[in-house]
């Protein structure tokens, strides 16, 4: 099985979990949140945190951009609501310095080529795809071309679009995430038996991106193999935005963490032993006359 490196971490089976706090716009456009939300996953444990670049310009449907929206700011065009939340260069200056005092790694969802020209500007370690982006074969071809470390969300989409994406990408420095795209995702609709699937079918690493409400299911990815966890986080559940409500906030996060580093020492090797904490329990329990 395939390993990738992600700066300074190796992602793939036998390695501990990746896992990646996705503050996304959770951060609603502002730096000090950002901060907060840096904070809380450095102080648990998290290895990256990930934010989402787009260019409103680009990335904004005409039909949409003139459409009203209650926001913090009051009720304004969608178009200037996007601009509100979209961080620049000072503000991404700024949390490359901060990410780097905290001694956590940091990359970005790109929506759009500009966004990745932009990124590409810092020493980011690896590019994100978001499951909305993966036919977009341009865009999955500007990524490809920084030569950096992909990671590539499958929600909504068809076995067949990730083939043509897979494609596009190739396999080296690949990280695939199965994902349900739904806010909040149903757990009937999670599918996790997918993540062996991807990993038999494509032969590299493969991780999970939960948008549940949850966190038995994330826990049970990574029983099933998840070598990358993405999770949204948030300071509080209830803040204004679209992707609050199916984030995790402080407490969830931290048995998050705990959890998957408990599911990790739990696994094993697969090969049935015998083991020395064991040896009391069967002086005391089995009977001596069996053969």
């Amino acid at each position: 099985m395939k390993k990738i490196s992600i700066g300074k971490h190796t992602v793939g089976a036998g390695n501990p979990v990746y896992i990646v706090a996705e503050i996304g716009i959770n951060h609603n456009g502002d730096l000090q949140i950002a901060r907060q939300l840096i904070d809380l996953a450095a102080a648990v444990g998290c290895n990256a945190v990930k934010f989402q670049k787009r260019t409103p310009e680009l990335c904004v449907p005409e039909q949409q951009r003139n459409v009203l929206r209650e926001t913090p700011w009051g009720v304004i065009p969608y178009m200037e609501y996007r601009k509100k939340v979209e961080f620049g260069l000072e503000e991404y200056q700024t949390i490359d310095r901060y990410c780097r005092d905290k001694n956590i790694q940091w990359f970005v969802s790109c929506w759009d080529e500009i966004s990745v020209e932009f990124i590409n500007g810092f020493d980011v370690p690896c590019f994100k795809i978001p499951s909305a982006h993966l036919t977009n074969d341009t865009l999955l071809k500007k990524i490809r071309s920084t030569k950096k470390p992909v990671i590539l969300s499958t929600g909504m989409s068809t076995p067949e679009q990730v083939d043509h994406a897979i494609g596009i990408l190739g396999k080296d420095d690949l990280v695939l995430l199965h994902c349900n795209s739904a806010y909040p995702a149903q757990y009937e609709e999670l599918n996790l038996q997918v993540i062996p699937t991807f990993r038999e079918r494509y032969d590299v690493p493969v991780g999970y991106s939960g948008h549940e409400s949850g966190l038995a299911s994330t826990i049970a990815a990574v029983a099933l193999g998840a070598c990358m966890v993405e999770r949204h986080i948030t300071l509080d559940r209830a803040m204004w935005g679209s992707d609050h409500a199916a984030s995790l906030g402080p407490s969830g996060l931290e048995r998050l963490v705990r959890d998957i580093r408990l599911v990790e020492r739990s696994l094993g090797d697969g090969e049935k032993r015998m083991y020395p904490g064991e040896m009391k329990a069967m002086q005391r329990l089995r009977p001596t006359n069996n053969p």
